[in-house]
């Protein structure tokens, strides 16, 4: 062995998304002058940074590197004691490599989300509203569900599960089902506030309101028809009571007889004159060879086909897009077999379908892409979150109107992929810009950087109400993260193209 090494200490402990030190202390016991580089091993290895990177060191002498350990505040740096090493490459003796190697303990931190789906529910007798409750915290989560009302006991509740157990980074699914404890006759709507809680051992509960709008079982509607009916039926009955028909008597039927005898017959009627053989029929408002006719309309131009892009579309710029960011290993599915550029191939369709898959069973129902675009297609949903995937980490995305900016193109993109139910000429012109930006900005690492403007806080702002959120105008976690789930405006719509230019060419 020609090295000697020593971690100090050997065994330590960090807060996700903080930092610590660790020192490594290392001796060239060798007779040659010797350079070392230094290489994290381990599952924590992405977290952990060496300065200096390499150093060189005489016979006999020895020497400090300072390692740091920052794992991020996110599910992935779960909680409890991690090994993880650093392999010594002496540059004389690259055979004489040797490993050091520390225990580092993350230490725990919670953060619970809900979300109710939908916040509204309507009906007469029930609403059944579900529960989301994510776990971004970086250790299991227990707790219990419960549901109370504001300022009133109008409501039943019916909690299935009432526990739950999620694992970090996870997500369950809770439903409800709320039940009026009076019915409503007739009269207005009632709007019942209510809150679903999530109830954690040592936490304060953490509440989701949401409204129930219980409708009567006679709506207005169907109460003034039956008004009128009723109204309608007396006015007959009194008619028909009312109503007295004509008489007539035999005595007044003969006298009429007798005096018709007794009065001279009158003349013949003369035979009606034939039409003239020289006046012409008139000309039927059909319109036959005589021009007068009514024209008819044109015959309207067939309706371009919806998204999503499937298999039966040509090469186009879209599609290949999606096999560039599949090649980088978009959620963990990486296109490795030869396809036809710009074309949805079996092998394009195979690893869409697979990214589309991977979100699915992620996020469960809170991603829609197989659900709106079909497995292995690629419409708005599947876009949006293949854009949306070029943030790796859920955090912020800052946007500084006065600094130019390489993430703009990519945000607009998201943008309008998200918030457009139809794509006229304009938005195609727009979306076909930055999309070849996006490209080029993963093929060949060339960045097109842009100033934001006043439009795209107002579009972050359109996109954060259409899916109820408040609307900060910055593209924070929980807009990102709807991005990345596929949410777009009017889900259940694939959407339409009014576009002349659908779809544009790949790029060479």
């Amino acid at each position: 062995m020609t090295t000697w090494t020593s971690l100090e200490p050997a065994s330590t402990t960090v807060d996700p998304g903080s930092s610590t030190t660790v020192r490594l202390r290392l001796r060239n016991t060798s007779d040659v002058v010797d350079e070392y580089r230094f290489e994290a091993v381990g599952d924590i290895a992405p977290y952990v940074s060496v300065e200096p990177p390499s150093i060189r060191l005489f016979p006999g002498t020895s020497g400090v590197v300072e390692l740091t350990v920052a794992p991020p505040r996110t599910p992935d740096a779960t909680a409890g004691p991690h090994p993880y090493g650093v392999r010594v490459l002496p540059t004389e003796h690259p055979g004489a490599a040797t490993v050091a190697e520390g225990n580092i303990t993350f230490t725990t931190f919670t953060e619970v989300r809900a979300e109710l789906v939908p916040q509204t529910v309507k009906g007469r007798f029930r609403g059944r509203p579900k529960l989301a409750v994510d776990n971004l915290g970086n250790t299991v989560l227990t707790a219990s569900i419960g549901g109370g009302d504001k300022n009133s006991d109008d409501l039943s509740y019916e909690i299935v599960p009432s526990n739950v157990q999620i694992q970090p980074g996870r997500a369950a699914f809770v439903k409800a089902t709320l039940k009026p404890r009076q019915i409503t006759w007739v009269g207005q709507k009632q709007q019942r506030p209510y809150e679903l809680s999530v109830r954690r051992s040592g936490f304060e509960p953490l509440t989701v309101n949401g409204t129930y709008v219980q409708r009567t079982l006679l709506p207005v509607w169907m109460m003034t028809a039956l008004s009128l009916l009723l109204a309608l039926t007396v006015t007959g009955l009194i008619l028909w009571f009312t109503y007295k028909a004509p008489v007539r008597t035999l005595a007044q039927e003969k006298l009429e007889k007798v005096a018709a005898t007794t009065l001279p017959q009158p003349p013949t009627a003369q035979p009606t004159p034939a039409a003239s053989p020289t006046e012409q029929p008139k000309a039927s408002p059909a319109g036959g060879g005589g021009g007068g006719g009514k024209k008819k309309p044109p015959p309207e131009k067939p309706a371009r086909p919806p998204l999503p892009i499937t298999s039966q579309d040509k090469p186009n710029l879209f599609v290949q897009f999606a096999q560039v960011r599949l090649v980088e290993g978009a959620g963990g599915c990486k296109l490795t077999a030869p396809y036809t550029v710009g074309k949805l191939d079996a092998a394009t369709a195979l690893a869409l379908t697979c990214f589309q898959q991977s979100s699915d069973s992620r996020f469960g129902q809170f991603s829609q892409l197989a659900k709106t675009d079909g497995l292995g297609n690629l419409g708005r949903t599947t876009m949006t979150a293949l854009l949306a995937s070029h943030f790796a980490a859920a955090k912020s995305v800052p946007l500084d109107q006065n600094q130019a900016s390489p993430e703009v193109p990519w945000v607009r993109n998201i943008l309008l992929w998200g918030t457009q139910g139809e794509f006229d000429d304009g938005d195609l012109v727009t979306t076909v810009k930055y999309t070849k930006a996006n490209i080029d900005y993963l093929r060949k690492h060339i960045q097109l950087q842009e100033k934001p403007t006043q439009a795209d806080t107002d579009r972050i702002r359109e996109y954060q109400a259409q899916f109820g959120a408040e609307q900060t105008g910055v593209l924070d976690e929980t807009t990102l993260t709807k991005t990345k789930l596929g949410w777009v405006h009017t889900q259940d719509t694939p959407g339409t193209v009014t576009a002349k230019g659908w779809l544009p060419a790949p790029m060479k």
